[in-house]
């Protein structure tokens, strides 16, 4: 198919970058009922949740540097964000009193549901942007108010406001990144050096997965609910930090900048992103799990490419137009008309 001249535009590194952030997500996922069986399965998926969301949320802040909350960003705000929240945060909340069992669980659009969170953190964000792009040194403060709320466990569940200000060091570094910083980890000495650093990770996480809690890289809770002392929080918020942006380094440095057969479904993976999860939480509701074959090596393998090839098919164009009304509504009825764009009367 001939790419039209929006597809064009685009950069086919992001694209790629988008989708392949988007398999693992959804591949981590499948892996959590496996974790508890097996030593190897945890240690990827502890390598994985360590720089998959962080990769999403650099280049969601990249971006998003434009940000200036002027009408037409305001607009594409609601249509693009808080409408596929709203309708999301609903369709969940409705499908979990099925497969979770629990019939009177309430709508409540301040308590983000499984993915929801990332559109209500990315919500928040955005709408700060334009203060962070005025800071003189916006990463340092970013980090700090990341270490804050490492220390503070009663900032609450509402909006998932502990993980939006952990993560939020993630994007303001987006905003903060130019073009020239992506060339800086596509060099062929920085692929080579990413190879040993990988391989690391890996050795280094099923070591520890007996040693260390795994969730410190979902960044949902404070130090004091991980049972230790409040201090470890800030420090557990620049190391991770660290940890995690040196694994993104070498993803991206891996992610091909030519076009590929998958650098069209970049454009799609927020749909992937957010009705995979109905597919995840039917299997868990059936227990897929239970049975022994997914549990060997063979098994392993298998779940990861179909939850590789479920969330792909999420990303494609028919599935996109079908779902477009509620993902990217026009909604032009809501929203007075720009009087920049009016046409001038004689």
């Amino acid at each position: 198919m001939r790419p039209t001249a929006r597809t064009a535009r685009r950069d086919a590194f992001f694209d790629n970058a988008k989708y392949l952030a988007i398999v693992l997500v959804a591949m981590g996922h499948a892996w959590e009922p496996l974790r508890s069986d097996s030593r190897t399965v945890t240690a990827l998926y502890t390598v994985v949740y360590a720089f998959h969301m962080p990769a999403f949320i650099i280049i969601s802040g990249y971006f998003s540097r434009s940000f200036d909350a002027s009408p037409r960003k305001i607009k594409r705000l609601v249509t693009g964000v808080v409408v596929p929240y709203v309708v999301f945060e609903t369709a969940y909340t409705y499908f979990t009193r099925w497969s979770d069992g629990v019939p009177d669980r309430p709508v409540s659009l301040l308590d983000p549901l499984y993915l929801t969170w990332f559109l209500a953190a990315l919500f928040i964000w955005r709408l700060t942007t334009p203060i962070w792009n005025k800071l003189r040194h916006p990463l340092p403060v970013a980090l700090t108010v990341a270490a804050l709320a490492s220390l503070s466990p009663t900032i609450g569940a509402d909006l998932d406001l502990q993980r939006t200000l952990q993560f939020l060091p993630y994007f303001v570094l987006g905003l903060c990144l130019r073009p020239e910083h992506f060339q800086l980890v596509r060099t062929w000495r920085t692929r080579l050096l990413a190879v040993p650093v990988l391989l690391s990770a890996l050795a280094f996480a099923y070591w520890a997965v007996p040693r260390m809690d795994y969730a410190w890289f979902f960044h949902r809770a404070s130090a004091q609910e991980f049972g230790v002392p409040a201090w470890y929080g800030p420090l557990m918020a620049l190391a991770l930090f660290g940890c995690s942006l040196t694994l993104v380094a070498c993803f991206l440095s891996w992610v091909p900048g030519r076009r590929m057969w998958f650098t069209t479904l970049g454009a799609g993976t927020l749909y992937g992103y957010l009705l995979h999860g109905f597919f995840i939480q039917a299997g868990n509701h059936w227990e897929w799990f239970r049975h022994d074959w997914p549990h060997s090596p063979l098994g392993t393998i298998a779940v990861t490419l179909v939850a590789g090839v479920v969330v792909t098919v999420l990303c494609t164009s028919p599935v996109r137009r079908v779902f477009r009304c509620v993902m990217e509504p026009g909604m032009d009825w809501a929203f007075r008309r720009d009087r920049k764009s009016a046409p001038a009367h004689a």
